[in-house]
């Protein structure tokens, strides 16, 4: 019996390292919103500094729309941004963009160097609405339908790849219903 009990140890840990290792399988950027098909939160958010289109989702509402949350110290939305570019010249889409827990000047200083892909762009410096969207992290950003609900979230960079194969098909939907 006193063999059992050292033995014990020994099989929680195994456990644990099992729990953890099915945990690590899972991808973060595929957990579902649980804003998907719920209206967009009510916010007002100044514009940044040197910009004079604030954000609010009165901006939004009424129009098919991507809401991106970026911020100059996010490296992953430099490598998204070029995209954002691209989006921004190809399509006929309202782009916004949330300021996340920026220093004053940094993102517009950011955006005049890197270009400006947003509509509107609202200074989230504390962080609130941001929390409002269920923002873990940058960027994220999503996909508003006309009706203003929330219809689509991308955790992550938004690649060539994606943007053709997961979000594009989405807005394309969301503008045909639009047109209904």
């Amino acid at each position: 019996m006193s063999r059992l009990f050292l033995y014990l140890p020994l099989a929680l840990f195994a456990l644990l390292a099992a729990w953890f290792a099915v945990g690590l399988r899972h991808d973060p950027s595929r957990i579902p919103s649980v804003l998907i098909d719920k209206p967009l939160p009510e916010f007002s958010l100044p514009a940044i500094e040197g910009h004079d289109n604030a954000l609010s989702s009165e901006n939004i509402v009424g129009e098919v729309a991507l809401v991106n949350v970026f911020a100059s110290w996010c490296v992953p939305c430099a490598i998204e941004h070029p995209q954002l570019m691209k989006i921004a010249a190809e399509e006929d889409l309202l782009i916004t963009g949330i300021n996340w827990k920026e220093r004053p000047g940094d993102g517009a200083a950011w955006l005049r160097r890197l270009g400006d892909p947003y509509n509107y762009i609202g200074d989230d410096a504390d962080g609130r609405v941001a929390i409002d969207f269920g923002v873990t992290g940058a960027p994220e950003t999503f996909v508003v339908g006309h009706d203003g609900r929330i219809r689509y979230k991308q955790v992550g960079p938004i690649t060539e790849q994606i943007w053709t194969e997961d979000i594009k098909p989405v807005v394309d939907q969301l503008r045909k219903e639009a047109e209904k």
